[in-house]
């Protein structure tokens, strides 16, 4: 397993659905592309439903991990792109995104709003960055 440090900077709020800084050695790294809320045989799942849909896209997130020989554990920054973000979807996104970092310091992450994804059904998309011996 890489050493990952969490990093808590005086002079930033500590908030513990994220964290600021983390530093990591290992001997890979791995970067997953964006997943959206599709199963393996592209069908859309949740269509109109964001928790739904960022559960599927953190379980689409897993497989990937999983094929580099990784975790969620694994993951040191997130990406994570909303359409038509309104800061009350931020507790719908945190809860079905936290369930995947149960136990563990979550990873940096940024969320970022856009106007769209590339299908008009896609609510959310997050790409990520983990590193494993």
């Amino acid at each position: 397993m890489p050493k990952l440090d969490h990093l808590r900077p005086s002079g930033l709020h500590h908030n513990p659905a994220y964290s600021h800084v983390v530093t990591a050695t290992g001997a890979r790294t791995i970067y997953i592309s964006g997943q959206v809320s599709v199963d393996e045989e592209g069908r859309i799942v949740g269509e109109g439903d964001l928790a739904a849909q960022t559960t599927q896209v953190m379980q689409n997130l897993g497989h990937a991990l999983k094929a580099a020989g990784a975790s969620y554990a694994n993951i040191v920054k997130i990406t994570t792109f909303v359409v038509n973000y309104k800061p009350e979807l931020r507790p719908i996104i945190g809860k079905a995104r936290s369930a995947f970092f149960e136990g563990m310091e979550p990873p940096a992450s940024t969320l970022v709003g856009v106007s769209a994804l590339a299908a008009p059904e896609w609510m959310i998309e997050i790409e990520a960055v983990a590193v494993a011996d």
